[in-house]
């Protein structure tokens, strides 16, 4: 079995989980589904979960007592009763008995639970339609058919406690709407769909809410499936915050962290892989799961086994429609740049000035290595907003002076009084109009890129926003082949056009790695002058 989860403990910390276990077993019922009503039975894997969620402080510590975690993100196979798993929590933690707090220690040192004042719980879901469906729907049909359902009173967007001092509420995704909110504990739920700018603005706002209540010990739990590597979803930055824990990247003992997977052992081009894949993600689920149904999925010719392998095996797959692999990508990011002052390198630049975003990326010639000079990005919810030109320009003249820059490859719209004013200060034989409209030229373009990035013969120093705008490039394949292959010819485009995800670093990056390419192949080296293709006597300076 494929695991990722930290921390990893040897030692048991004190944890409420037992108390909070029994409650659940004692109190609560199975959500929507086949088992709808009946007692709520927690399977091995869930209660080894909420016992790690509930550890806390050990007496004789100076948080004794207090929550270990404050955030928690469980990443388990579609099917698997996530959002059940989060409302059975979310009652435990608005009930005005369950034992979710550490109120003291028995002479044995295991903490007494009770339960939290005044408690709010929002359980945002990744659109407005779904806020009523996912953890708010299960934990209003869980609390209507329990044996506690007395002690609430349930409405259709808000759960409150019968004497009114607590309540749970049900949320879209609006972070203007949470901004100042006094949470207690909060859901976020099937965070694998959570891409959009105001999703991600959604989630930042409500972890800025948790320390509010410090008497509460409030905390976040986020459930999913395995994200889509390179969709930029709030699943995927949390999943790269554990790994950079658990790699001793980062240093954070507030996060409790598991995901499960197939391991990379099951073949699955085969049923025997596919099945045995399906069963070793489900974990225990696998008793009671419909193998048979998913393994006939995988059977479907109509059936992306892209999106299959991700939601039924728990793997974090590029979809079949994007471009480029942003897994691959982040293996190769190095810690240590290669790149010293005054070496050989080459810029690409791509954007628009108003309503999105222009970037600006280097490429050590030398090495293959790729870093980001800068981002222009219109901001989520901005109106009027435009790139800042000056501030582009001060980029692209200190990369001049700094480095031995052999081309600049420049995509030519919305910035040619720029590009021309570059070229008539670093040389014209330097800044080059290099149109990404040309479809046979930039298809060779992206080829190129994608396979130095398979090959590993790029690298780069992991900048978020150039995996993020990598991860928004879907693949557009042309009907013209390539003469002497036989490859369809394919470009990069947005989602959709009026997509606010934004791929201009992407294309920059692309124009940067071209330039590298012609350099090579010119016989450019690190000490290639500027002066070299400059009619004599003309020169500048160079740093």
């Amino acid at each position: 079995m494929s695991v990722l989860m930290v921390p990893f403990d040897k030692e048991p910390w004190p944890t409420l989980g037992p108390l909070v276990c029994d409650f659940i077993e004692e109190n609560l019922v199975f959500g929507p589904g086949d088992l709808r009503g009946q007692p709520a039975v927690i399977d091995d894997e869930k209660r080894a979960l909420i016992w790690r969620m509930y550890e806390v402080y050990p007496q004789g510590h100076a948080l004794a007592g207090r929550r270990r975690f404050k955030r928690v993100g469980i990443s388990l196979a579609k099917g698997l009763a996530k959002t059940e798993f989060a409302a059975w929590i979310a009652a435990c933690e608005l009930h005005p008995e369950a034992p979710v707090r550490c109120v003291g220690f028995d002479k044995k040192g295991n903490p007494i639970g009770g339960p939290v004042t005044d408690p709010y719980i929002p359980l945002v879901a990744y659109t407005e339609e779904q806020s009523d469906e996912l953890a708010y729907g299960a934990l209003k049909a869980i609390l209507e058919e329990s044996p506690i359902r007395d002690d609430f009173d349930i409405g259709i967007e808000r759960i409150m406690r019968r004497n009114g001092d607590g309540k749970a509420v049900s949320l879209s995704s609006s972070p203007s709407a949470r901004d100042g909110a006094r949470t207690t504990f909060q859901v976020a739920d099937e965070t694998h769909w959570w891409t959009s700018p105001k999703l991600i603005k959604a989630h930042q706002t409500m972890m800025a809410n948790l320390p509010k209540r410090k008497l509460s010990d409030a905390w976040a739990l986020e459930v999913t499936t395995a994200p889509e590597l390179g969709a930029g979803s709030v699943a995927e930055s949390t999943m790269d915050y554990a790994r950079t824990i658990k790699e001793g990247r980062t240093k954070d003992s507030r996060l409790f962290y598991f995901h499960r997977q197939a391991s990379d052992e099951h073949d699955l081009e085969t049923e025997e892989g596919a099945r045995a894949a399906v069963i070793e993600a489900s974990g225990p689920a696998a008793s009671w799961r419909d193998i048979d149904s998913i393994v006939e999925l995988w059977r479907d010719p109509t059936t992306d086994r892209a999106y299959w392998e991700r939601v039924w095996c728990n793997r974090l797959v590029k979809s079949s429609q994007k471009a480029f692999n942003v897994g691959r990508w982040k293996e190769l990011i190095v810690e240590q740049s290669p790149v010293k002052d005054g070496d050989l390198i080459t810029l690409g630049f791509d954007g628009a000035q108003f309503h999105d975003s222009t970037g600006l990326v280097a490429t050590h010639v030398e090495s293959g290595y790729q870093w980001v000079l800068g981002v222009w990005e219109c901001p989520y919810g901005a109106e009027n907003w435009q790139v800042p030109a000056e501030e582009v320009d001060d980029a692209v003249q200190a990369a001049f002076q700094r480095y031995n820059v052999w081309r600049m490859y420049a995509d030519p719209p919305y910035w040619q009084s720029w590009i021309a004013k570059w070229a008539g200060e670093f040389g014209n034989d330097r800044v080059i109009e290099w149109w990404t409209n040309r479809r046979k030229a930039m298809s060779y373009a992206l080829e190129s890129y994608d396979t130095a990035i398979t090959s590993g013969d790029i690298t780069h120093d992991g900048n978020t926003d150039l995996i993020r705008h990598l991860g928004n490039s879907y693949r557009h394949e042309l009907p013209q082949k390539d003469e002497e292959t036989g490859k369809a010819l394919w470009l990069i485009r947005k989602e959709r056009k009026d997509s606010p995800h934004k791929i201009d670093l992407a294309m920059a990056s692309i124009l940067s790695w071209t330039a590298r390419k012609d350099a090579i192949a010119s016989g450019a080296t690190n000490t290639t002058s500027i002066y070299d293709t400059r009619p004599e006597g003309e020169k500048i300076l160079c740093f």
